[in-house]
């Protein structure tokens, strides 16, 4: 059964994991983030399925993941967090400026999203929005906005359909990586043909014909970098 996160003691800073598949970028992250007296960095991670390792066994108020990380992505890693602690604070750090990436994060948990680029203007004040439960999005956004996305899922609202089923999501960006179909299916304990069946719906449901159009839409929308 999970358990929600309880949160910092009042007092005490709050315990951050830290994910991104850059070294430099952690480095320059958690100084950042170190230099506050509220909030210490307690441990990092590579990649999201690292995160999602991390996050099980250790004592934690805030994740702060990357969008695009190798094995799982960062809201990969959100929706498995957001389901096995579910008062666990969530932010999403990326280098896309991009409307669709915010709203999926919203969907997989995150109460905010940071652009790398301004991370040393907007993270500091982003991490104590999320550790006060409130949704933050770099400067320009609606606020009016993402409140009304998130009373919408909180409500049990209608939302957007994804494009894909999250196990295609895995699949996609292993595709794009690369893999072969046994490797996958090695990675998610299922057979190459069932690899192939989830293969050939993505083609059909995004109108793509290859590997190579695969690859390219994985990029689009951030399942992995260029």
């Amino acid at each position: 059964m999970t358990q929600p996160a309880p949160g910092p003691v009042p007092g005490s800073a709050a315990r951050i994991l830290l994910a991104d598949d850059h070294t430099l970028v952690r480095r320059g992250v958690r100084l950042i983030l170190d230099a506050e007296p509220d909030l210490s960095v307690v441990t990092e991670a590579a990649d999201g399925a690292e995160a999602v390792a991390q996050a099980r066994g250790l004592d934690i108020d805030l994740a702060v993941l990357d969008v695009a990380m190798p094995r799982r992505t960062g809201l990969q890693a959100a929706r498995e967090l957001a389901r096995l602690r579910p008062g666990l604070r969530i932010l999403m750090l990326t280098m896309y400026d991009n409307e669709q990436y915010f709203f999926e994060a919203l969907r997989a948990g995150a109460c905010g999203y940071v652009l790398k680029s301004v991370a040393d203007r907007d993270l500091v004040e982003a991490c104590r929005a999320a550790l006060r439960d409130e949704p933050f999005i770099y400067p320009g956004a609606e606020t009016t906005l993402i409140r009304t996305y998130l009373d919408r899922a909180r409500g049990g609202g209608p939302l957007p359909d994804r494009p894909i089923t999250e196990r295609e999501e895995e699949i996609l960006k292993l595709v794009a990586e690369g893999h072969s179909s046994k490797e996958i299916g090695d990675l998610l304990v299922i057979s190459p043909k069932t690899v192939e069946r989830h293969r050939a719906n993505l083609l059909q449901k995004l109108g793509l014909r290859d590997r190579l159009e695969l690859t390219r839409y994985a990029i689009r929308v951030g399942l992995i970098e260029p």
